[in-house]
């Protein structure tokens, strides 16, 4: 009887040996990390603490400050000032309403339709970054004033009859108005609600553009239905980038506004240089620190998305 021998077996392939980064490599990404955590620890989170020291304490500047824990700071200041806290919110949203209808059409304009002038709208929508905010708000001084070609167009076509029913405007007169102060912020703010809004549908695939367009779909329902929510990571992230620093402004409050227009901004500017209270200042800057990151925290999820771009 005669016994098959069993087919030769291939050997075992022999796995690499797995090279474990030395010590020194791994720590390299925290040692890139480094300077912006110092930065934002010198620049940011020791200013906050300091601010929260300073918002507790009491005394006067020729007697000194010393933290007793005067949490009712908080309290007083937003009993005393919420009328300027809601007009900053207004002013803010209302601003940002009206950069997002100004704003979006013209970033559809230069992201589908610019061809070769794209670079050259973009440089004029970032133009305005060339000279001074200071200068930028002066401007409008000149724009807006009485007697000035634009208030009389405005009023030949009835604008100021409407603003004015609606708490706007006062008669003819356009400047130290809530309307010029949100002129103001509309502009010296738009360009951060283009560039979001720019480079959010710059990134859109015309293609399904095309393919809506194979199913017979209407440009306004292509649109809605495409466009605006391949779009709405930057309709999110330019209507943070105007919101939070136009609910904070106050140059826009001081030089186009009046008394009677004032925002939060100025009432924190006039409590750290004029007034010299300094507490007061800290807890207005906390509490308004505060609503806006409420409101910002339920917009990113009311609006579906916490893709920023």
């Amino acid at each position: 009887m005669t016994t098959t021998a069993a087919p030769p077996q291939a050997p075992a392939p022999v796995e690499p040996p797995v090279h474990k980064p030395s010590v020194r490599k791994r720590l390299i990404p925290y040692w890139l990390l480094l300077p912006g955590i110092l930065w934002l620890l010198v620049f940011f989170v020791l200013p906050m603490i300091y601010q929260a020291s300073t918002s507790v304490q009491t005394g006067s500047l020729e007697e000194g400050f010393q933290v007793t824990w005067h949490v009712q700071t908080y309290w007083d200041a937003l009993t005393e000032y919420y009328p300027q806290f809601l007009r900053s919110l207004l002013y803010a949203g209302t601003a940002t309403a009206l950069c997002l209808l100004l704003g979006y059409p013209l970033a559809y304009l230069i992201a589908f339709k610019a061809g070769r002038w794209r670079n050259l709208l973009l440089v004029l929508v970032i133009a305005p970054f060339f000279t001074s905010f200071l200068i930028r708000t002066l401007a409008w001084k000149t724009i807006l004033a009485d007697g000035g070609p634009v208030v009389a167009v405005l009023n030949d076509i009835g604008f100021l009859d409407v603003t004015s029913w609606l708490g706007m405007t006062e008669g003819d007169r356009v400047l130290a108005t809530p309307l010029a102060v949100v002129c103001g912020l509309a502009y010296n703010f738009l360009p951060f609600m283009i560039l979001p809004l720019y480079s959010s549908l710059e990134r859109i695939d015309t293609r399904l553009h095309e393919a809506a367009g194979d199913l017979y779909a209407h440009p306004a329902t292509v649109f809605r239905k495409v466009t605006f929510p391949l779009s709405m990571p930057g309709v999110v992230s330019g209507t943070l980038l105007t919101f939070i620093p136009a609910s904070g402004d106050y140059v826009n409050a001081e030089l186009l506004g009046s008394t009677d227009t004032r925002m939060i901004g100025s009432v924190i500017q006039s409590q750290y240089l004029r007034i010299l209270d300094y507490p007061t200042a800290a807890a207005l800057s906390f509490i308004l620190m505060a609503i806006v990151l409420i409101m910002v925290t339920i917009y990113i999820r009311r609006a579906g998305t916490e893709d920023l771009v």
